[in-house]
């Protein structure tokens, strides 16, 4: 991220078909979850679709995903926008445990975080897939 820009709100995609975990990352990670980092902006999304509809759309700088939504799990889904999506967001996949980071590997995802939702790795996660953007 240039130093211009770290002033501007990150608009952050928080993707869960469960509201409660769409909760706990908001919290987890706050409105600034790190000082090298801008303030973050939330948008809550319940389903695949609409998450394709805001990507198409533009403007949204960090993906979170949850591996274990349903229908459509975070894990499969970061692998479609990686393939389809040409500039797309850097993306955190949410995994059921530690043990299950290959998978976000698999996805393409740029970082990776586990249940239950760690105020502190989340942040890391977010910040790491962050500045992967900015060092591409």
């Amino acid at each position: 991220m240039a130093d211009a820009n770290r002033s501007a709100a990150v608009r952050v995609l928080v993707y869960s078909s469960d509201a409660d975990t769409r909760r706990q990352v908001t919290t987890a990670l706050g409105r600034r979850p790190r000082a090298d980092l801008p303030p973050f902006d939330y948008l809550e999304v319940a389903t695949a679709a609409v998450v394709l509809q805001q990507l198409d759309a533009g403007g949204i700088d960090l993906v979170v995903l949850d591996g274990e939504a349903a229908p459509t799990g975070g894990l499969g889904l970061a692998k479609q926008l990686k393939d389809e999506i040409a500039a797309c967001p850097p993306i955190v996949v949410l995994t059921a445990r530690p043990d299950d980071a290959w998978l976000a590997n698999w996805s393409r995802a740029e970082a990776v975080a586990a249940h239950p939702i760690d105020p502190f790795r989340l942040a890391e996660a977010a910040a790491t897939a962050l500045h992967s953007r900015s060092a591409a």
